[in-house]
């Protein structure tokens, strides 16, 4: 705990401002006593010897004169092992635990330890003389099914010797394990856990790289045409009720990646709740052991303080880098940026900046560029890749892409799912506009071949578009054909049934199947003699390919089904 202290000069809201003495710095955490209740806040802005102050909790009750203490620290979250299967608020307090010592309703300013107590396997890989610097691994335990590396303290500056550390056993995770010392002679204690400043990103890695491999989700039109890379961004904006909530549980059972963190910033409490209620049920495909004990879940609801929902989105990504550090591949979804923009709209009204549109800060752009900069595929010192991948939905009022928090989003993501009213209504899963979305990325499908198919979607829908005005008959043959194969990609390939267990999840050699016939198919001419055989032909393909797609590939029907779908369209081609 830091010596500065300071009183409460007024307040405003969940932003009170402090004089004080000393020196502070900005992020530092204060807490406002109040009584026997220590209210925890984060200097914000500092104006001479008048510190502005975020308080993380409600403020009824503090008057001007209250006593502030200054700890000296940054706004820090606790990294060690045991943090995978928690449930967290923003300040990354363990919401069961708080829910034992509380009750239902949580009281203000209990603070828990983040990791839990308790003891791990250590097994040292490093040993006494061994010279060691930030990042570098002491040891590992295991945590579920993965290996967690005890690592030297990311902020140590320069070079330390091992002095001691412990042979394999059983230890607590707060005791020390090892002594290592710097060349002055500064020796320091280290055990299982320690604290990085959550708004710093931790930069222990060797080289950053470009992402350049494809975050498989086993959603074909993902996958295909607008896919996601490994260390990549993307955003999901989308009016309410469009799905963007099954598309971010589907994808985060299906994902090819090692870790989920989902940062519940400002949703609304039913739809947390709908989280932590599925996601234990949910099985691992690549485990058959429950989701949750490769997930983590941050959950700061609407119902909660404004001014967390902006801690909660940097202690995520905190933990995604620290588990990016092992080596393994992290997924982090944040859902949804709307409402962590809004906070900051609300701090930044009270500090009487000037607003920018929608009075949204003149700094809205930057602070989401910083949060999904985050990301990132990177070669650790051992020469191993790994990556966090960012993945924010968006709330735009009314599904108006136009709006601030979209537009800025749009700027730094790499690929942009945006989901459809239109296509929710017409009950099309998933629900993203294959029209308007895109993403820089590279699929899993030869580029060529999905381009050409896009453009058949296009022009597809360009014919649709005409027959509204016009009428089918207004429409020659030629182009009622265009039609009619932009329907059947869409139909067959861009929606999935999320409720069939075969067609929920596509892995990629099933994609790479599905799609060559789907793509002979696009690009043959057809002998079709009118409208009314165009679409009869079309109806008999399109169940055919379903039938196809709902069968399983052990099933002894797969083949002969391919088959039946292949001689069916292979009747009508023009020779």
């Amino acid at each position: 705990m830091g010596n500065n202290k300071g009183h409460v000069v007024s307040v405003n809201g969940n932003m009170v401002n402090v004089e004080f003495t000393g020196a502070i710095t900005k992020n530092e955490v204060g807490y406002i006593i109040l009584g026997n209740t220590r209210l925890k806040s984060e200097v914000i802005r500092i104006n001479s010897n008048i510190a502005s102050l975020q308080v993380y909790e409600m403020t009824g009750g503090v008057a001007v004169g209250d006593e502030v203490e200054f700890t000296g620290e940054l706004l820090s979250a606790e990294l060690g092992p045991g943090l995978l299967t928690q449930i967290y608020d923003g300040l990354q307090n363990p919401l069961p635990q708080l829910a034992e010592e509380c009750g239902f309703f949580l009281q203000r300013g209990v603070y828990l330890t983040a990791i839990p107590d308790k003891n791990w396997d250590f097994t040292p890989v490093c040993k006494v003389g061994d010279t060691v610097v930030a990042g570098d691994t002491l040891g590992t335990v295991p945590e579920g099914v993965f290996t967690h590396k005890i690592m030297v303290p990311f902020d140590l500056l320069g070079e330390w010797k091992v002095v001691s550390i412990v042979k394999s056993g059983n230890y607590n995770v707060r005791s020390t394990i090892a002594t290592i010392e710097n060349e002055n002679g500064v020796k320091k204690d280290l055990s299982m856990v320690f604290e990085w400043p959550v708004k710093k990103a931790i930069k222990c890695y060797e080289e950053r790289l470009r992402p350049d491999e494809t975050m498989v989700t086993k959603i074909r039109l993902i996958d295909t045409f607008l896919p996601v890379a490994k260390g990549g961004t993307y955003c999901i904006p989308g009016p309410f009720g469009a799905g963007k909530t099954v598309l971010q549980h589907l994808t985060s059972k299906n994902a090819d990646v090692d870790i989920v963190i989902i940062a519940a910033c400002g949703e609304r409490a039913g739809e947390v709740v709908e989280v932590l209620k599925e996601f234990p049920e949910l099985i691992d495909p690549k485990t058959g052991r429950s989701l949750m004990e490769r997930t983590i879940i941050i959950c700061n609801t609407s119902s909660m303080p404004v001014a967390a929902r902006e801690a909660s989105v940097y202690t995520a990504v905190t933990l995604a880098e620290y588990y990016r550090n092992m080596g393994l591949d992290v997924l982090l979804l944040a859902d949804s940026t709307s409402r962590w923009a809004q906070a900051m709209r609300e701090m930044s009204g009270r500090l009487e900046e000037i607003p920018g549109e929608e009075a949204f800060p003149a700094y809205l752009e930057s602070k989401i560029a910083e949060f999904y900069e985050r990301a990132g595929k990177v070669r650790l010192k051992d020469g191993t890749t790994a990556s966090v991948t960012i993945g924010g939905t968006v709330s735009p009022a009314g599904g108006n892409f136009e709006e601030p928090v979209t537009q800025a989003t749009l700027k730094v993501v790499g690929a942009f799912h945006g989901l459809s009213r239109e296509r929710s209504d017409a009950r099309k899963y998933p629900a993203i506009d294959p029209l308007e979305s895109w993403s820089k990325y590279e699929g899993v499908l030869p580029a060529d071949k999905v381009s050409k198919a896009y453009s058949i979607l296009l022009r597809g829908n360009e014919v649709n578009q005409m027959m509204k005005v016009v009428g089918e008959e207004g429409t020659s043959l030629d182009d009622y054909i265009i039609y009619q194969k932009g329907e059947l990609l869409d139909s067959v390939y861009l929606q999935q049934n999320s409720f069939d267990p075969v067609d929920a999840a596509v892995v990629v050699e099933r994609q790479v199947e599905t799609f060559d016939v789907l793509y002979d198919i696009l690009m043959s001419n057809f002998a079709l003699d009118d409208k009314k055989d165009v679409r009869l032909f079309f109806n008999r393909v399109r169940q055919a390919f379903l039938d196809w797609n709902g069968t399983a590939q052990d099933d002894k029907a797969y083949s002969s089904r391919k088959d039946e779908l292949i001689t069916l369209y292979k009747e009508k081609v023009r020779g």
